[in-house]
């Protein structure tokens, strides 16, 4: 059985990552003629291209481009297990990239990773807050904290906590236009939605006895993070599912009402995801644990 050329895999993921050979034999500390050489092996075992050369560009054909990902986790798990037997028996040191949603990192995330950052001095953490979606392995980080009902995929994902929604309105906006008693009603109010998923909404609930309904709805009023709701919700413009974290204060101070009880809306929980490879630095694995002790339960 013929190894994979192992040292290729990772030279090509660094052309690509540095967009020139001359960039990536830099980074590498290794001579261009050595770059080009590896590259050149792997074209021929593939027998395809995995660049566009020309006198000032390079690009990734069709074929790097879709074996590009799998060049990236051969060169960052081969850094992994060295930095793994490296740290084994000291204190980690490094950077770790973190990634987490806007309202939930300032108010959950950050201090733990000030207490993280407090009780291992040889860390560096780069804190990435963002209620879009990014990709874990494109855009280089090593933990995602996610609020989602997640889909099927190739990365790992720790269920830390259930997060409850609460369909939630101002008194006065319910004084004015009804109390709904069905999330069917829903239709015929002012709602004011999470942008970042679609121009219009979907919402869906269950109930107790098993009972499902499914709303779509369209409001006037599109916001891409749930915390910046707040003021429109209390000025009595609509009404909203939004998490517990962010809602839980106008909630117990009276500027907000939560409604439709004996429904479950939305039902996401708080994951922890990181890359599919096994290996990871001492540094990821430490925040990783850190982090699922503080936020689960």
């Amino acid at each position: 059985m013929k190894l994979p050329d192992f040292e290729a895999w990772a030279i090509f993921a660094a052309v690509a990552d540095h967009g020139s050979f001359t960039d990536a034999a830099d980074a590498l500390a290794l001579s261009k003629a050595t770059v080009s050489k590896a590259i050149g092996r792997l074209e021929q075992e593939l027998k395809t291209s995995l660049f566009h050369r020309t006198s000032r560009r390079l690009s990734l054909t069709e074929s790097g481009a879709a074996l590009l990902p799998h060049a990236r986790r051969i060169f960052s798990d081969g850094n992994a297990a060295e930095e793994a037997a490296r740290d084994e028996a000291a204190s980690p040191t490094g950077l770790v990239r973190i990634t987490a949603p806007m309202s939930f990192g300032i108010s959950h995330c950050a201090p733990i990773i000030a207490e993280l950052m407090r009780d291992y001095p040889g860390l560096s953490v780069d804190l990435s807050l963002d209620d879009a979606h990014v990709d874990l392995i494109d855009d280089r980080f090593d933990i995602a904290l996610r609020i989602a009902a997640l889909p099927d995929s190739s990365l790992r994902a720790r269920r830390l906590r259930d997060v409850r929604q609460y369909v939630v309105a101002a008194p006065s906006y319910l004084q004015a236009s009804g109390v709904p008693g069905h999330p069917s009603e829903l239709a015929a109010h002012e709602t004011i939605l999470y942008s970042l998923r679609c121009e219009r909404a979907t919402w869906r609930f269950h109930s107790a006895t098993g009972e499902e309904a499914v709303v779509d709805l369209a409001g006037r009023l599109r916001i891409n993070n749930g915390e910046a709701m707040l003021p429109a919700l209390c000025a009595g413009l609509g009404i909203s599912v939004l998490p517990d974290f962010i809602v839980d204060a106008a909630l117990k101070g009276g500027q907000l009402v939560s409604i439709l009880n004996d429904w479950v809306a939305l039902p996401v929980a708080l994951y922890l995801v990181t890359p599919p490879s096994r290996i990871r630095p001492r540094r990821v694995e430490v925040a990783i644990d850190y982090l699922a002790k503080r936020l689960a339960g």
